[in-house]
């Protein structure tokens, strides 16, 4: 099987021992993102619809890089720190998948990295 790390300067940076993507049988997934502004490596202190604008953003920088669209995500998980966020979110989200949005799951967890209120993953086919 071939896999190939996808890398781009138009998402944060990796923070840890791990590839902003991998490429790999057919399909791209791309590591969690957090409201980190690219340019600066600083956090977003914001909203959550500005934090979620941000992740979604990022990833959809990742996926560039990998040569995927949006509409090419088949699953999506997402971590609340707060399932109250749950709606501002959603109305964000929503918006980059107007039609046939891919699977997903939301779970509420107690901590995040960076203390973050929201981390999301994809996995996009080629």
């Amino acid at each position: 099987m071939d896999k190939k790390t996808i890398k781009t300067m138009e998402a944060p940076q990796a923070i840890g021992p791990y590839s902003q993507a991998v490429e790999a049988g057919g399909f791209v997934f791309v590591s969690g993102q957090i409201p980190i502004e690219p340019k600066t490596g600083n956090l977003l202190q914001a909203d959550m619809k500005s934090q979620t604008k941000l992740v979604m953003d990022n990833a959809k920088a990742i996926l560039a890089a990998a040569g995927c669209g949006m509409s090419q995500v088949v699953k999506t998980t997402i971590y609340l720190k707060n399932m109250a966020d749950f709606t501002s979110m959603n109305e964000v989200y929503g918006g980059y998948f107007p039609s046939d949005p891919p699977a997903r799951a939301t779970i509420e967890v107690s901590r995040l990295p960076k203390d973050v209120a929201v981390e999301m993953d994809f996995i996009a086919v080629k």
